[in-house]
């Protein structure tokens, strides 16, 4: 087998871990606002970890130009950011 193969398999687990790290988090929250607040905030954070390491790994964004990884990275740190500033504003 080889590297990028053991590469992959590595982040395909990471992103079955975080798939069931997300929805543990989602689902054991109780009843307490706060709790459900920070729980809604996790699984924002986690759910786009996933999403940059799709891109990274599986749309092959590694070997992107510097430009189109910028902008990527912003992106993936961009809109959860204002996602959860959003979130604990509202609630």
């Amino acid at each position: 087998m080889s590297a990028r193969w053991d590469r992959l398999t590595a982040v395909w687990g990471t992103l079955m871990a975080a798939t069931l790290a997300s929805w543990a988090i989602g689902t054991q929250h109780g009843h307490d606002h706060d709790v459900r607040r920070l729980a809604t905030v996790g699984v924002i954070i986690v759910a786009f970890a996933k999403v940059h390491l799709v891109g990274r790994h599986f749309m092959d964004l590694r070997g992107a130009p510097v430009l189109l990884k910028i902008a990527f990275t912003g992106w993936v740190v961009g809109v959860p950011a204002t996602l959860v500033t959003i979130h604990l504003l509202r609630s």
